[in-house]
């Protein structure tokens, strides 16, 4: 079924991208957007998701919210959000972004502990009725990579988490906290890395993917391949990063994985 407000009729106008491999020249910076956060994603990642596998007016639900990206997105696009995350400051941050917004009776955020399924569904069900939806109709996970990066000092914070076995249980974790809010027939996006950890590639999407396919009845439909430009001054041939691998045995990471699933429970 059609889960979005696309045109086909103008179909070769639409700037819909249903290729495999993203390749995005630079991060969006207009508007609210900010890239002040280590770990936030680029702007263009949840615009396009929310455009092809949402209807206007339809509700959006960010598990890890960070700077907020995925709201302003919502609130440019006209859907409603709810965002999720145990960042104290970043809830602090996001709020005053939306301080003076039109959208205030649109959008629920909260202080949340995703790992705990009691605090998880309070927060769902508190932004729902708000929001006067009995559900979800999409949602986007962009955690954090292991502990490569560490946003906070919360004991329950996955970015404190170094064993790939504990991330993994707990993110699923984090998935039966969550996908259960979402519509059936609907989709669910994650947004993951892989790590370069004791010498060797950590394929940390991947692990994450295979998780969810073994645990929850849904279909993947796309792996997305993304690739951002811009990525941390890795650009040109003559760039340090360029020597740092020539004079090792590593390959340098540009890129990024988008797994879409059909929640089918």
């Amino acid at each position: 079924m059609k889960h979005n407000d696309l045109n086909l009729a103008e179909w070769k106008e639409l700037d819909i991208d249903v290729n495999s491999l993203w390749i995005i020249n630079e991060r969006d910076k207009s508007g609210k957007h900010r890239n002040m956060y280590h770990g936030n994603f680029i702007p263009q990642i949840p615009r396009q998701l929310i455009r092809r596998f949402t209807k206007e007016s339809e509700t959006v639900l960010d598990v890890f919210l960070g700077s907020g990206t995925t709201l302003y997105e919502c609130e440019t696009l006209n859907r409603n959000f709810i965002g999720l995350d145990i960042n104290t400051k970043m809830i602090e941050y996001v709020g005053s972004q939306m301080s003076d917004s039109l959208f205030e009776n649109n959008y629920s955020i909260s202080l949340c502990d995703v790992t705990n399924e009691q605090q998880t569904s309070a927060a769902i069900q508190k932004g729902l009725a708000k929001l006067n939806k009995k559900e979800v109709d999409f949602i986007i996970m962009h955690p954090p990579y292991l502990d490569i990066v560490k946003f906070t000092e919360e004991q329950n914070d996955l970015s404190k988490i170094s064993d790939l076995t504990t991330f993994v249980r707990t993110f699923i974790g984090v998935c039966k906290n969550t996908l259960s809010h979402l519509s059936k027939d609907r989709y669910f996006a994650v947004v993951i890395g892989d790590v370069y950890k004791n010498g060797e590639v950590i394929p940390l999407s991947f692990y994450l993917m295979d998780a969810i396919k073994r645990n929850f009845k849904t279909k993947l439909k796309g792996i997305i391949v993304k690739n951002i430009e811009g990525n941390k001054g890795k650009l040109g041939k003559n760039g340090i990063w360029t020597y740092r691998a020539l004079n090792s045995d590593y390959f340098i990471f540009k890129h990024e994985y988008i797994f879409v699933f059909k929640k089918e429970f």
